[in-house]
């Protein structure tokens, strides 16, 4: 599958859909979940209190240097999130080298 499938532009910046895995050995996006159509996303952070959802806007943040918010999905492990002032293009690229 194609990134551009899980890869969609707002009026606010770029939204991605993820699958995350809470819990894991380290913060590293796996490949693509082509059933779900979301990125896989393991963090190392539990799925308490918020702990992922933090440590899942700092990887992001780490990653493209740009603001990230989680948009859906709040309390659930497929998420969408925002990554503001950033083009398509750019993100696709980055997390193709990711891959």
């Amino acid at each position: 599958m194609e990134m551009k499938k899980i890869i969609k532009e707002s009026k606010e910046g770029i939204l991605i859909d993820i699958d995350v895995q809470a819990g894991s050995k380290k913060n590293e996006i796996t490949g693509i979940n082509e059933w779900r159509k979301r990125l896989n996303v393991k963090i190392k952070a539990p799925a308490i209190e918020g702990k992922a959802n933090k440590e899942i806007i700092k990887f992001f943040k780490d990653i493209f240097k740009k603001d990230v918010e989680i948009v859906s999905g709040k309390l659930n492990p497929q998420k969408t999130i925002l990554i503001r002032d950033i083009k398509k293009d750019e993100v696709i690229k980055k997390l193709e080298e990711l891959l």
